[in-house]
C-alpha cells in the first residue's frame, strides 16, 4: 500500500476525520535516523500524527511538532507541509529500553515530564506557537490533548507502528477524528462508542486496512464525503545554499574558529543526514570576514 492520507467530512458538517498509511514514510525516516525499536515506534507515531495534522494545512502553510521529555529520546522533531511532504528526527535514536508489559515502552523513552510544542507557519508575520505539558507520553493522547485544550477542537487520535520478528517496521498509520461546533450530541455519543470498540490502529494496519477502510469502520452508518486524498512521502528541504546561508549568520569569530581549528566545516542535516562540507577557503570568502 502506497503511503497516503484520506480526509473526510460528515454530510452534516459536524465531524471531520483523517486517516493515513505511513509505513514507507516511517521506515525511511527511522532508517535515516538509525533508531532502535522503541525509538522507531515513538518517532513513527509522531511522524504519523504530523501527517494527520498536516492534512488540515492549505497552500504554503507548514507545521512542525516537537516533543521534549526527560526520557532517553530527549527530543523528537517532525515537520510537514500541505502537500504531504514529511521529515523527522530524534536527538538520541538509541533508547536501550526493553519492552514493558509486552509493548514497546514509548512513554518511558519519551519521559513522564516534558512538553509538546506545535509551530504553524500560516503565512502570517510570525508563526503560531502552542505548547502543552505531556499528557501520557504515548504521543496519540498528547496530540489529542493539545488539539482539545489548546485549539478547542474535541479530538481523538489513534496511532500505530508494527515491527516484525526481526524488529523491522512493517506497517504504520493512524487516524484523527474531530467534532466541529454545533454537532449533534447523539451522533457524538455514537461515535465515541464506536471509537472505544474499534480495534487498535496497529491491529487495523496489520490486517491490511487502508485509510479509507479505517474511516468507513469509524463512520459506519454516518454519511460522509471524501474531501481529499494526498500522497505522503519523505522530503527534506535542506540544500547547500540553505546551509551556506546559515553559516553567513554566524559571527566572524565563530567562523575563524572553524578555519583555525578544523580547517573547514562540516554541517549534517538533522533530518536527512546529508553532510555539507566547506573548505577553509570557502569559509574565508564569507561576508562577515570581509568587513
Amino acid at each position: 500500500m502506497n503511503d497516503h492520507l484520506v480526509r473526510i467530512l460528515s454530510k452534516d458538517g459536524s465531524l471531520r476525520a483523517v486517516a493515513a498509511a505511513t509505513s514507507n514514510l516511517t521506515r525511511t525516516i527511522c532508517q535515516r535516523q538509525g533508531t532502535d525499536p522503541t525509538a522507531a515506534v515513538a518517532l513513527g507515531r509522531l511522524v504519523t500524527g504530523t501527517a494527520l495534522m498536516g492534512a488540515l494545512l492549505k497552500g504554503q502553510q507548514r507545521l512542525a511538532l516537537m516533543i521534549e521529555g526527560n526520557g532517553p529520546l530527549q527530543r523528537l522533531h517532525t515537520e510537514t507541509d500541505a502537500d504531504g511532504h514529511v521529515c523527522g528526527s530524534v536527538k538520541n535514536p538509541l533508547t536501550g529500553l526493553p519492552p514493558k508489559d509486552d509493548r514497546f515502552d514509548v512513554a518511558g523513552a519519551i519521559g513522564a515530564a516534558g512538553f509538546l510544542h506545535v509551530i504553524k507557519d500560516l503565512g502570517l508575520k510570525e508563526p503560531y506557537r502552542g505548547m502543552v505539558q505531556l499528557y501520557t507520553s504515548e504521543v496519540a493522547e498528547d496530540l489529542a490533548y493539545y488539539l482539545t485544550t489548546s485549539e478547542q477542537v474535541p479530538s481523538t487520535v489513534g496511532l500505530g507502528v508494527n515491527l516484525d520478528e526481526t524488529l523491522n517496521i512493517t506497517t504504520a498509520g493512524g487516524f484523527l477524528v474531530q467534532a466541529m461546533p454545533g454537532g449533534d450530541d447523539a451522533l457524538l455519543a455514537t461515535l465515541e462508542d464506536r471509537l472505544q470498540q474499534l480495534p487498535s490502529v496497529s491491529s487495523l494496519m496489520r490486517d491490511g486496512n487502508s485509510p479509507l477502510q479505517i474511516l468507513e469502520q469509524i463512520f459506519e452508518g454516518i454519511p460522509f464525503t471524501v474531501q481529499a486524498e494526498t500522497a505522503l512521502e519523505f522530503r527534506c528541504n535542506c540544500s547547500l545554499t540553505q546551509v551556506a546561508g546559515m553559516l553567513r549568520q554566524l559571527s566572524a569569530d565563530e567562523v575563524r574558529v572553524m578555519i583555525e581549528e578544523d580547517q573547514g566545516a562540516e554541517v549534517t542535516c538533522e533530518f536527512c543526514k546529508e553532510t555539507y562540507t566547506f573548505t577553509a577557503d570557502e569559509l574565508k570568502a564569507l561576508p562577515q570576514l570581509k568587513n
